[in-house]
């Protein structure tokens, strides 16, 4: 089941009416309260939030899922018109696993909505240490310097696979095409925003994240 929290009715409808049609049972609601009360009935594999909202913003109800043991692993989507460089970091930091801006197109969205469901329920089972850095897929664990580091699915996805991948460069088609699960016809902003703040939240580590300018990223090294 997908949660949509959306106020605009003509979206809510067409978002609901297209997932259910491809396949993804989906429930809309138009007020938090409404949604709110449904989560506590049966637990969703997916949100999809909309930012401007009545009662309460996307993003203060993406906070509060954050903060619940029960429901702090949901996959978020957010969905907003409030699209700049500035506001989509604003929502990556408080936890969003994905943003996109309105307008969207509607198959891209159900791509990039699979790749999220498909991503967060592969658990995998290596191991990565590399430096002070420790991964470990199996328990979504990631520390450094022995101490634990919070991150987004889609910066922890990138992270493994840039592991996966160590001493290999990934061009930002790449990690497009493997992380969000659809071909990428625009600007490469979103690879170097999740880059960003994945830097940022590994503090000490995150200089094992290069930039090979004009290509990609890589992380350098032999994994233990």
């Amino acid at each position: 089941m997908i949660y949509l929290v959306e106020d605009d009715e003509s979206i809510r409808e067409l978002v609901v009416y297209t997932l259910n049609s491809q396949g993804l049972e989906a429930q809309g609601f138009e007020r938090p309260s409404l949604f709110w009360k449904a989560l506590e009935k049966e637990l969703p594999s997916l949100v999809l939030l909309d930012i401007m909202l009545p009662e309460e913003d996307g993003l203060s109800i993406l906070k509060k899922i954050r903060i619940r043991p029960d429901v702090r692993k949901l996959p978020v989507i957010m969905l907003t018109a409030k699209g700049s460089e500035f506001d989509t970091v604003v929502g990556l930091d408080s936890g969003a696993d994905d943003y996109i801006p309105k307008p969207f197109r509607m198959m891209e969205l159900i791509s990039r909505v699979r790749a999220l469901l498909r991503r967060s329920e592969d658990n995998g089972a290596e191991e990565y240490r590399m430096e002070n850095l420790y991964v470990c897929p199996g328990r979504h664990e990631v520390t450094v310097d022995q101490e634990p580091v919070n991150l987004t699915l889609k910066e922890y996805e990138m992270l493994c696979l840039l592991l996966k991948n160590s001493g290999t460069v990934l061009s930002r088609t790449q990690l497009l095409n493997q992380i969000w699960g659809y071909e990428f016809d625009g600007e490469s902003r979103t690879v170097d925003v999740h880059i960003r703040t994945l830097r940022q939240k590994l503090g000490p580590a995150g200089d094992l994240v290069e930039t090979v300018r004009g290509v990609g990223y890589k992380i350098s090294g032999k994994c233990a």
